[in-house]
């Protein structure tokens, strides 16, 4: 059936179901072990998604509830295309990536990052890209280093 002949709600509508591709990040895709599992599960929780979507027999709501997920399709198969598998660090001598690294601040406050890849990154969780500048600071660095990130001074008491 041509487009033509099909109803059309209004011009938002047809915005809702063409949304622009997610960035893809210009850095190397590094993941950790459990980075890529979770990239995995997110992909087919996107397909389930959108075959969920596909049974819906309003043409309309059909597009607006397979837009997303047929987006984040897109990006999530890209990035399991380029992903780089990273081994866990084999010493805990210096931070590397997948290192988890307790670090200490001027203000007396102490925190806890993971170094993971960029789609794995979640601060409120403990972990933080490696492209981070906090990260790249840590990166090469041994306890009881200093690392500068802008104007902060940032020791290393642990890495695990």
């Amino acid at each position: 059936m041509s487009v033509a002949f099909t109803k059309e709600e209004s011009a938002e509508t047809a915005s809702e179901t063409l949304l622009p591709d997610r960035p893809i990040s210009p850095h190397p895709n590094l993941v950790t072990e459990t980075g890529l599992q979770a990239l995995q599960g997110q992909l087919q929780a996107a397909r389930e998604a959108y075959e969920a979507a596909q049974a819906i027999d309003d043409v309309n709501e059909k597009r607006r509830q397979s837009a997303a997920p047929l987006r984040d399709i897109r990006y999530l198969a890209e990035r399991l295309r380029t992903a780089q598998l990273v081994a866990a660090p084999s010493s805990s001598e210096t931070v590397a990536f997948g290192s988890t690294v307790t670090f200490s601040r001027a203000d007396g406050r102490v925190q806890t990052y993971r170094i993971v890849g960029e789609d794995e990154a979640d601060p409120k969780a403990g972990s933080i890209s490696f492209v981070s500048p906090v990260a790249r600071c840590l990166m090469g660095k041994a306890v009881g280093d200093v690392a500068v990130s802008g104007a902060q001074e940032l020791e290393i008491v642990a890495i695990a």
